[in-house]
């Protein structure tokens, strides 16, 4: 059983726009087939970017390490990759964590990559403990 079954449409809509980080799918064809947070995200992806080739919304300097991450999940040696870089955010710099995931059938042939971008900023911050409703 697939335990979102009882989700509808708009469940699952409110899911996707409240989970506090960018995501974007591309599907096995590399093309860009969805994306949540549209009007507050970090990286702006225009509506024009919808149904295109991936290797068109990358910026030049990251094309082809992004390019060898899908190659690596199309082969099955990878399953995902992470990094980390500073990017301004309004006046300040703050730390961005970017995940791939290699997106997988039950049978474990490669779907599609899921992108997810979080700004990590506060996290870094956290110390000590904070508990539940203090």
């Amino acid at each position: 059983m697939f335990m979102f079954d009882r989700m509808d449409e708009k469940l699952v809509r409110a899911v996707m726009e409240t989970i506090p980080a960018e995501i974007t799918v591309i599907d096995a064809n590399d093309e860009v087939v969805a994306w949540n947070r549209h009007e507050n995200r970090l990286f702006h992806r225009p509506m024009t970017s919808m149904g295109l080739n991936f290797r068109k919304c990358h910026p030049a300097h990251s094309l082809a390490k992004v390019e060898q991450i899908i190659a690596e999940m199309k082969a099955g040696t990878r399953q995902k990759a992470r990094f980390w870089i500073q990017a301004k955010v309004g006046d300040e710099r703050h730390m961005i964590l970017v995940e791939f995931f290699a997106l997988r059938s039950e049978d474990g042939h490669y779907i599609g990559c899921l992108e997810v971008t979080q700004d990590i900023e506060e996290q870094r911050r956290l110390a000590g403990e904070k508990r539940l409703l203090d």
